[in-house]
């Protein structure tokens, strides 16, 4: 049976809320994020706080936000936004969520599509050889 009262685990990464991380400054954030995206983080922060920058700009316009960018380590200031990410050949819609929080925005905009795989075409099988193409 069903707990009436049995709420939704509320979303924490290491330990902290998500509004405790969006209270930290970046420095303080990097030093909850694994060692490889800690060290991207710290030495591309720049170019980071001036993509964030151009979100919150967007996002007073209501304006859809695009970019090439596969690159940005996902903070918590992006958690809730729609974002499309470009994966070679078009913008592919990304909301990001808590989970998403130390990754990166290409890990979510898959660059090879899934094979799919139909039926024999004229000459693939020994039976269709010496059909007549048309």
């Amino acid at each position: 049976m069903i707990n009436p009262e049995h709420k939704k685990k509320e979303f924490t990464y290491r330990g902290k809320t998500l509004e405790e991380l969006k209270q930290l400054n970046p420095k303080e954030f990097a030093k909850y994020l694994k060692s490889k995206e800690r060290r991207y983080f710290l030495r591309n922060y720049p170019e980071i706080e001036r993509f964030v920058k151009r979100v919150r700009e967007k996002l007073n316009k209501n304006k859809k936000i695009r970019t090439h960018k596969r690159n940005i380590v996902i903070i918590p200031e992006l958690v809730g936004i729609n974002i499309q990410v470009h994966n070679g050949k078009e913008f592919t819609p990304v909301e990001i969520v808590g989970e998403m929080i130390g990754h990166k925005l290409g890990e979510f905009s898959l660059t090879r599509s899934k094979v799919v795989h139909t039926k024999a075409g004229i000459g693939a099988t020994k039976g269709t050889k010496h059909q007549a193409k048309k």
